[in-house]
């Protein structure tokens, strides 16, 4: 991170890692499990994905829900700190509609059976 006093050097250090909105954007619309996550995401690997749900975990950002069933079952959500990086996500959304000329994500929560969030 260049200067950790700026707000805007420290929310891009969070949310700027490879795959890391993507992630973010596909947990808007609520709980996921790991599998789900990982089709959702064409192209991440198990690790990289691993990886990114636990740094967001001690981000704040994420949450982990472990059931106690046979065999575990752990699903992700977003805790309120997540969510407020959701405006942020609709921003990106819509400047690529409008500056860009991309009409939508090839990988939406929508290709997964959940409604995209409105932009």
């Amino acid at each position: 991170m260049a200067d950790p006093t700026c707000p805007v050097c420290a929310t891009a250090d969070i949310i700027c890692g490879k795959w890391t909105i993507l992630v973010i954007r596909d947990l808007v619309e609520g709980r996921s499990r790991f599998c789900e996550l990982e089709r959702s995401l064409a192209g991440i690997s198990p690790r990289t994905l691993s990886l990114r749900l636990r740094a967001l975990e001690e981000q704040g950002i994420v949450e982990r829900h472990t059931f106690p069933e046979v065999p575990p079952r752990v699903e992700y959500s977003l805790t309120p700190k997540g969510m407020a990086i959701v405006p942020l996500i609709e921003d990106m959304r819509r400047y690529g509609r409008e500056w860009l000329g991309v009409d939508d994500c090839a990988t939406t929560p929508a290709a997964s059976g959940r409604e995209p969030v409105a932009a």
